[in-house]
């Protein structure tokens, strides 16, 4: 239990941007200290300048005390102040990412194809944009990568489709914004079905642009939502400059969403409308939005949550999305 744990504990420090190195100094110092910092060498199979150089990492990012002038016995700190930190960091990088490649487009889309008289991108209009998504679907071969939020194109069959191409063995990740899970009956419709049917899940706080990706074969790009009122556009992109960026976009923003749960878990004993809250939880959606979803009253909800956390000895709901996580029930 320990090791499966320290394995997700890592991959956590991985994702807020520390080293392995320096995860496994941290992971070390949770284990034994306080204590001279030479004493970590073996724990975390580091030594000299290596072991030197993550722990100096660790006092960077605010997880761990610098030793005293004279001494060598380090220890780690609250880490409130350094996650703040270094979450803040990784929200900038994706910032920049989402800025650079956003640019990119709006001044490709301003120039209207001017510079594209190869055919890399095409523009579809009005009621061409339905079938060219169905058959989308139908060409995927590998894979399918999609960046998804409100407002929705009305196209019957959407989701069959999806469950089809999942059942033909491609492999589909989803980045949805949080207003994905919020918007009435998208989350028990569309998104849970794609789910247990295999779909990879990830919840963002908000996506950059609505975006799907075929393979590495093109591209599917729809206008932001003023423009799309207007225009009812979508770019297909071929391959090119764009749709490599585009590609980088999506990997990304897909590392920096939260897992929507973990794939193949199913706790036994948990009610599937328990395992639902704490997705929707897990989500960010709010009070609100996850009463309506499961269909009950806000007083239900808290007593739900209640009996969730004195299920798992949590004081708070920061503990039963961590005790929820190391139980594999998120």
């Amino acid at each position: 239990m320990r090791i499966m744990t320290n394995e997700k504990l890592a991959d956590a420090l991985r994702r807020l941007g520390l080293e392995p190195a320096a995860a496994r100094v941290y992971l070390a110092l949770l284990e034994l200290a306080p204590a001279p910092l030479g004493s970590m060498a073996r724990a975390s199979g580091l030594d000299g300048a290596e072991l030197v150089t993550a722990y100096g990492a660790l006092v960077d990012a605010g997880l761990a005390s610098a030793a005293e002038e004279g001494g060598d016995v380090v220890a780690p700190v609250p880490p409130t102040a350094g996650l703040e930190i270094l979450a803040r960091h990784r929200a900038a990088e994706v910032e920049e990412s989402r800025i650079a490649v956003g640019g990119a487009f709006e001044s490709f889309r301003r120039q209207r194809l001017a510079a594209y008289n190869d055919d890399l991108v095409e523009v579809v209009t009005g009621e061409a944009i339905g079938p060219r998504i169905r058959h989308a679907w139908a060409s995927a071969r590998e894979q399918i990568r999609q960046l998804e939020s409100p407002p929705y194109f009305p196209l019957a069959g959407a989701t069959d489709d999806a469950l089809a191409t999942l059942a033909r063995g491609v492999t589909q990740r989803v980045v949805y914004s949080r207003e994905a899970l919020e918007h009435p009956g998208h989350l028990t419709e569309v998104i849970e079905p794609c789910v247990n049917a295999g779909e990879q899940v990830r919840v963002a706080a908000s996506v950059p642009v609505k975006l799907v990706i075929i393979d590495e074969a093109y591209a599917l790009v729809s206008l932001s939502i003023r423009e799309a009122d207007v225009h009812n556009t979508m770019l297909v992109v071929q391959p090119c400059g764009l749709l490599s960026a585009l590609i980088a976009l999506f990997e990304q923003s897909w590392q920096s969403a939260l897992p929507f749960h973990g794939g193949t878990a199913r706790p036994g004993g948990l009610p599937p409308a328990d395992r639902r809250l704490l997705w929707l939880l897990a989500g960010g959606a709010n009070d609100d939005v996850v009463a309506r979803e499961l269909g009950i009253s806000r007083r239900t909800l808290f007593r739900r949550l209640q009996i969730l956390m004195a299920r798992l000895g949590a004081a708070n709901r920061f503990q039963l999305a961590l005790q929820a996580q190391r139980s594999g029930w998120l």
